[in-house]
């Protein structure tokens, strides 16, 4: 029988993201080969690769789907039906709910990022699939039984590397001095290991990450893995590469922070994603799956579970939004909620002098930042179009403040206030406001980390133009953040 056009519609959007999902594995193959060359140029040309593949693709899937769609492209009722077919070719689909984000970009991409909803797509939450594929293994398993050193030596072999460890029985040594600290008296008990099959690729280091498993508890670690050929005060041209750790990573605070929202994405074989969001959610709980995804470089599947995220959150609280904390913006109106970890942030129509800058120019510095290291100093931003909030949940100072400063990009429809453009970051406590609480041995470490960040954020070849304390936050880490 031949195929309805939802059928043809639904194939070409899948064909498209299978399409999508091997171009962006195969760059990602490619990050062990580079590390090991310490080729750090063409590191940062395949993630300024892998990053503009997802935008490429929707843009070459939407001109497929006019064509098979014809002049029923914008035919909501069709989008319905082809809604179904495309669950029920993801039946058997490992990574189906990256796959009906796909689906949502392709939909918003032709309608302009207006009138999604659950009937056309795959909006509050993903559509599992009745049946599923077994999982695959994606952990290798060790058992400890008191030779822990034996462990940790075939743990960094077992890494597949193609190039030799500096000096393996150094490393091995400084691992297992700096585990003894930590585990103690575990280290007489028979203890388990589960270590990710992949590394997790990022600039100049591989990350080696997994868990060590005590009866019902589980103590998580990382160990980054640094080249040789790094080193500054050699030339690089007559270096042979050689690996070697630079440091254990413990602390589940220190295991957070490689996953920050301020450190540019990784690049890791997953095959499937989700079995890796899987595994790092349950060494550590604090992280939100979004950010887990976004961690992974599926910025866009971050966006949706972000969203969902948010509407469940709002659902389940009764705080109004309003005006953010803090000494107001040059550029942005900023609000959000008491409860709410997220602030939301729009560009104003007129920016308050001295700043002159175009709102095209400030979109670019956004897109700058998402593109470049990041260095664990600048904050990462989500960018939504047409994004739709309760009017009736904001403040009227809020409201007031909206319909003064950012007029032409709101929209009001009965009780839907909707942002025609919005950027959401997590939520800081600025430097300023946090210095007038904060005590003598606060304020010594904070100042440092101010100096720090400037420090770090220019040696990524980014200059932050404006210094001022505000446009400065502190994490829960206590690190302090552009």
């Amino acid at each position: 029988m031949a195929m309805t056009v939802s059928q043809r519609l639904a194939r070409a959007i899948l064909n498209g993201f299978d399409s999508f999902f091997g171009d962006f594995q195969n760059i990602t193959l490619g990050a062990q080969a580079r590390f090991e060359r310490a080729a750090w140029l063409a590191v940062h040309t395949a993630m300024a690769d892998r990053l503009s593949l997802y935008k490429s693709k929707i843009a070459h899937v939407a001109v497929v789907a006019r064509t098979v769609a014809g002049e029923q492209v914008h035919d909501t009722e069709l989008w319905h039906i082809a809604k179904a077919d495309y669950i029920e070719l993801l039946e058997l689909h490992d990574n189906y709910e990256i796959a009906q984000t796909f689906f949502n970009s392709v939909y918003c991409y032709l309608f302009d990022h207006r009138v999604i909803r659950d009937r056309v797509g795959f909006v509050l939450s993903s559509e599992r699939p009745s049946r599923t594929l077994p999982r695959e293994g994606i952990v290798r398993s060790y058992t400890i039984d008191g030779d822990y050193r034996a462990y940790i030596e075939k743990s960094l072999l077992d890494s597949g590397f193609n190039v030799p460890f500096e000096d393996l029985e150094r490393d091995v040594t400084r691992i297992y001095n700096a585990t003894e600290k930590i585990l103690r008296h575990r280290l007489k008990r028979k203890l388990k290991a589960e270590i990710l099959d992949s590394l997790f690729y990022r600039n100049k280091a591989a990350y080696l990450v997994g868990r060590i498993i005590d009866g019902n508890e589980s103590l998580p670690f990382v160990l980054p893995i640094l080249n040789r050929k790094n080193t500054e005060d050699i030339d690089a041209e007559q270096q042979e590469p050689a690996l070697y750790v630079d440091t254990v990573l413990y602390a589940p605070d220190e295991v957070s922070l490689v996953f920050s929202f301020t450190r540019s994405y990784f690049m890791v074989d997953a095959s499937t994603p989700s079995q890796y969001v899987a595994f790092l959610k349950s060494i550590m709980p604090q992280k939100e799956i979004f950010e887990l995804y976004s961690a992974l470089g599926f910025g866009k599947h971050g966006k949706t579970e972000f969203y969902r995220r948010a509407v469940w959150h709002t659902r389940h609280s009764d705080d109004q939004y309003n005006v953010a904390p803090g000494i107001k913006g040059m550029v942005m109106l900023v609000f959000t909620r008491p409860s709410f970890d997220y602030v939301y942030k729009v560009i104003k129509d007129r920016f308050t002098p001295p700043k002159d800058a175009t709102r095209d120019e400030v979109k670019a510095k956004y897109k700058m930042v998402k593109r470049s290291d990041r260095a664990g100093r600048m904050a990462e931003t989500q960018e939504f179009n047409h994004l739709v909030f309760d009017r009736r949940r904001f403040s009227d100072e809020l409201m007031a403040e909206l319909e003064r400063e950012v007029p032409s990009q709101i929209e009001v429809r009965g009780n839907a206030l909707i942002f025609k453009h919005i950027y959401v970051e997590r939520k800081m406590t600025p430097l300023n406001l946090y210095l007038k609480t904060a005590s003598d041995e606060q304020i010594q470490s904070v100042m440092d980390e101010y100096g720090s960040a400037i420090k770090q954020i220019s040696a990524t070849n980014v200059f932050p133009g404006d210094m001022l304390l505000k446009n400065f936050g502190v994490t829960r880490h206590g690190r302090v953040v552009f």
